[in-house]
């Protein structure tokens, strides 16, 4: 990841928090700071399809960060201090996770369509729509996954000898 060459020339970088059951992106959060980038983690809001990318100040932020009622760490309903990437410069890059995903870029999420939503909302910024990486185990790959017309395409998957 760290020498895509994608990852090397994006300055504003969106990235999730991985749970135990995903890639985990904690050695990328910190080089994405030890290489004076900005990185921007989700907020999921309860109950909707809305979620924000909220800009994190260093990689021990995340320690002061709350969990969720899905075991997600993410900046409280409260904490508006923090930039939106929207309300900013936009995004160069995100980082996305998913339970499954094929080699055309489908890719299958937890089902309430935050990122297909928020990546809808990106392609409204000047900036236009960020480029797309899914980080998968290589077990995740499949031959299709379902998908809907809401549905966005990653523009690549990287996982173990792709």
């Amino acid at each position: 990841v760290i020498d895509h060459p994608k990852y090397q020339e994006s300055k504003r970088i969106a990235i999730f928090l991985s749970m135990p059951d995903e890639v985990q992106t904690e050695d990328i959060i910190k080089d994405i700071f030890k290489q004076g980038k900005e990185c921007f983690i989700p907020r999921y809001k309860p109950q909707s399809n809305h979620m924000d990318m909220l800009k994190l100040s260093s990689a021990e932020d995340i320690s002061s960060l709350a969990l969720t009622s899905w075991n997600i760490l993410q900046p409280s309903d409260d904490d508006n201090a923090r930039e939106e990437a929207l309300a900013g410069g936009g995004l160069d890059l995100i980082f996305m996770p998913g339970l499954g995903f094929d080699k055309k870029g489908n890719r299958l999420g937890r089902g309430k369509g935050y990122y297909d939503t928020y990546l809808e909302r990106c392609m409204k910024h000047p900036r236009g729509k960020p480029y797309t990486i899914a980080l998968a185990f290589r077990e995740q790959i499949c031959e299709s996954v379902p998908v809907t017309e809401n549905d966005v395409p990653v523009d690549e998957i990287l996982y173990e000898d792709c």
